[in-house]
């Protein structure tokens, strides 16, 4: 959706009382994929509750928060190598196409800003997602298949 006021949203990093909100998000973005791999057996619908908050304390989440409610969201770490792994950008269906998962991917790069590299991916079914990775500057690497979903592995140099 264009036309969004992005100044009238905030990022802020995610807190555990964020979580039952950011995984229903996480549903109802990851359900148009679902659709269009017409497969609804993939790990990010079938993500608990529990196993959410098992996440959230070994990643960094961040969140974006319009009018109230969390519309996007990102989750990352690094590792020993000094690697960024980027995890579930999410935006609400109704807020996609509006700058707010570049926004949220910016903040993350900004927070692991001393890692050499960063790490994402996604279903090659997903136009869009591709393209925002390739625009912020992700190349691809690889493609393999994971719960009979074709997933691009992507990757960032961090220049």
């Amino acid at each position: 959706m264009k036309g969004i006021d992005l100044t009238a949203g905030r990022i802020a990093e995610a807190n555990e009382k964020d979580l039952s909100e950011i995984l229903k998000l996480q549903k109802k973005a990851f359900e148009m994929v679902a659709v269009k791999e017409n497969n609804f057996d993939i790990q990010p619908l079938k993500q608990t509750y529990e196993e959410i908050v098992q996440e959230f304390a070994k990643r960094k989440f961040i969140k974006y928060v319009l009018n109230g409610a969390i519309v996007g969201s990102v989750r990352g770490h690094a590792d020993e190598q000094n690697i960024c792994y980027v995890g579930k950008l999410i935006v609400h269906p109704d807020f996609q196409n509006a700058g707010i998962g570049t926004a949220l991917m910016k903040e993350l790069e900004r927070h692991f800003s001393t890692c050499s590299s960063f790490e994402i991916f996604t279903s090659q079914n997903s136009e869009n997602t591709l393209s925002l990775y390739k625009k912020l500057g992700y190349t691809e690497r690889y493609v393999r298949k994971v719960d009979n979903v074709s997933i691009v592995f992507m990757k960032r140099e961090n220049i």
